[in-house]
């Protein structure tokens, strides 16, 4: 079956079922040999921007009307798909459905859009799921599941009984700062904390809202930005008036972590987020994260 993916995370569910894609996006990079394929599409923005520019240039494109992303209709049509896995989440993170549809249509391509739209663990469970039916691998599918539900009891048996159980934020942008949603409150609860601006989206909050929730443990995972891009753009939330004052702060419990890899990626690898984000908010129970995952804000240098 020719398989194009449109977003990293059904990338890392295409070979996590021991299938390969023909073609991805242009952030598609996990497992690296998905970075060898062509792209399929392209972005009006400038990734390696600040975070301010970046999310001025999204409201820019949005307001022109032109959207984010392009596809190279060239690149789909050599790829011959007889699937293509697409997300209809944010039309900021990948290609929205309805521009892959316009594509196919056409290009005239006899090919199944599988559109992915996740806001919990679950339904990250039931994509797996949706594509292994769709490409005859259903007990593969199936098995990846059973695997990562373990993964998941795993930490949860751990964090179960703790009695501290610190409120924690999570950022996924930082200039405007955002709070995480969808899948995120889920994960810190299960990791052992309490989740603070626990909501079904990632949304823009004033910083006076930050102050005053005053979190135990603050995770900055700005979307799309690996830890260097985080460190390079730390200013905008660093700077802050009052941000010395963070209880999160001054106990020295403000950590970034890789958020274009880990906890913005709803796939496989959302098991391996749990974890981590578990020996952040309880790092007396759990093994700390790999220094190129997540390392407190005070060492996270440009």
């Amino acid at each position: 079956m020719r398989i194009v993916s449109l977003l990293p995370s059904a990338t890392e569910i295409v070979y996590a079922l021991g299938l390969e894609p023909v073609a991805v996006s242009h952030e598609c990079d996990y497992p690296p040999e998905a970075s060898e394929k062509p792209a399929v599409n392209a972005t009006r923005i400038d990734p390696t921007a600040s975070s301010a520019d970046i999310d001025a240039q999204v409201l820019d494109a949005e307001r022109e009307g032109e959207g984010v992303y392009d596809i190279d209709l060239d690149v789909l049509a050599a790829a011959d798909p007889d699937l293509i896995v697409t997300q209809g989440l944010c039309d900021v993170c990948a290609v929205d459905e309805v521009v892959v549809e316009e594509a196919v249509e056409e290009l005239d391509l006899d090919c199944r859009i599988l559109t992915t739209d996740p806001h919990s663990l679950a339904d990250v469970f039931d994509d797996i799921r949706r594509v292994g039916r769709a490409t005859g691998r259903e007990g593969h599918a199936d098995q990846l599941v059973s695997e990562l539900r373990a993964g998941v009891d795993a930490v949860r048996d751990v964090t179960a009984g703790v009695e501290e159980r610190p409120e924690v934020a999570v950022l996924d942008w930082l200039d405007p700062v955002m709070t995480a949603g969808h899948w995120v409150p889920e994960l810190v609860e299960y990791a052992g904390g309490d989740p603070l601006f626990a909501g079904d989206a990632s949304v823009p909050r004033e910083w006076a809202a930050i102050r005053e929730a005053d979190p135990d443990v603050l995770v900055a995972a700005p979307c799309g930005f690996d830890l260097d891009q985080t460190a390079a753009n730390l200013g905008g939330l660093t700077d802050r008036p009052g941000w010395d004052d963070l209880t999160a702060v001054r106990e020295g419990r403000a950590y970034a972590l890789d958020g274009h890899h880990y906890l913005n990626r709803p796939g496989p690898r959302l098991v391996d987020t749990l974890e981590y984000l578990a020996a952040l908010i309880h790092p007396d129970l759990f093994e700390a994260p790999p220094g190129d995952v997540a390392r407190p804000l005070a060492r996270v240098t440009a």
